[in-house]
């Protein structure tokens, strides 16, 4: 084989390595431009172009093997347990709505960081307190991530109404409209987080705790009981039932129309009957995923926490339903028997 063609694969091959291991760790996004996280991969990818022109094929390979940071669940060794469904979340929790009976439960009891799972918690506040949906609100550089350098479609100016930020945030994961929520809450910022951690506390959320209203950092901790708790009181509350589960929605923003989607491809699925959801990512957390569901005539809640794969928390949703479809127990109303499947 000619030198230039072996030139042409190692090229091809060392820029697909170089792509992998640069992968952002960010939360449901990659690095915005301008950002510390942008501007150290656009120079690691000079000094890979850099090493190519001056034939150094040795620097290359070692800028393409960064590590992915392990997640909190990795680092405890929570994905070394086992379970019966062999699910890919180091935590899961399912539990019927009604009765309180726990269908399936592994590493339950672990405090993690939750993502934007924790957007479900700033929409409750937010529906709760019967603002005006219709306000305008203008997203600021304060709504700007600089914990993870995310990046958003609504620029700093952007004007859309609460309603709409509010729908952004529970849908589609939109961190600067979760922070603009919390910002312009009545008392602000620090009152808003404050009225979160009292929220948890009255709904009896004892391993819960938020620093901030979109997820972004990982002080923001809970475990999947709490979670579950916190699913069952969202329910309860019509816009944030339907504002999660919409499949797509669009906003205009000055001159343009944006399209924005769910996070979670299932709210299309015809085989799912889902009432309310929230899914959420960053590096310390995995892949979360919050769900209820009507399955088998039962409404469940269902919580997948420290996933591995960006697809493999959906895997363990459709693991989970498939399990409960060919297991049907049905418990006396107000039971309190606890069936617990663990590893």
């Amino acid at each position: 084989m000619k030198k230039t063609t072996l030139n042409r694969i190692f090229h091809s091959v060392a820029l697909a390595a170089l792509v992998i291991g640069l992968a952002p760790v960010a939360a449901d996004a990659a690095p915005r431009k301008g950002t510390t996280a942008a501007k150290k991969s656009q120079t690691a990818g000079k000094r890979v172009m850099r090493s190519f022109a001056a034939g150094k094929r040795a620097s290359v390979i070692r800028v393409a093997q960064v590590p992915a940071r392990p997640s909190y669940g990795q680092i405890a060794g929570l994905h070394s347990v086992q379970d019966q469904l062999d699910l890919k979340s180091s935590v899961a929790l399912v539990i019927d709505q009604e009765t309180r009976e726990v269908l399936f439960s592994k590493n339950d009891s672990a405090v993690l960081p939750i993502a934007s799972l924790t957007k479900l918690m700033t929409g409750l506040l937010v529906s709760e307190a019967k603002l005006p949906m219709d306000e305008m609100i203008t997203i600021t550089q304060d709504d700007v991530d600089t914990e993870k350098g995310s990046r958003s479609r609504l620029k700093v100016g952007s004007m859309l109404t609460r309603g709409e930020l509010l729908h952004l945030a529970l849908m589609s994961s939109e961190n600067r409209a979760a922070h603009a929520l919390g910002r312009t809450y009545p008392g602000g910022m620090d009152a808003f987080v404050s009225l979160m951690n009292a929220k948890a506390k009255m709904l009896g959320m004892k391993d819960t705790r938020y620093v901030e209203p979109t997820g972004l950092s990982s002080k923001n901790q809970s475990s999947a009981h709490d979670l579950a708790t916190l699913v069952g009181s969202a329910y309860n509350d019509p816009v944030l039932r339907e504002f999660s589960t919409s499949p797509g929605h669009q906003v205009a923003v000055g001159n343009r129309t944006l399209q924005f989607n769910n996070t979670n491809r299932l709210v299309k699925n015809a085989g799912w009957d889902i009432g309310l959801q929230k899914t959420g990512y960053i590096s310390e957390a995995g892949q979360c995923l919050v769900m209820q569901a009507k399955i088998s005539g039962r409404k469940l809640i269902m919580v997948f926490l420290d996933s591995a794969g960006k697809l493999s928390r959906l895997g363990d949703a459709e693991r989970v339903r498939k399990w409960v479809e060919s297991n049907p127990v049905t418990a006396p109303a107000g039971s309190t028997v606890v069936r617990q499947v663990n590893g």
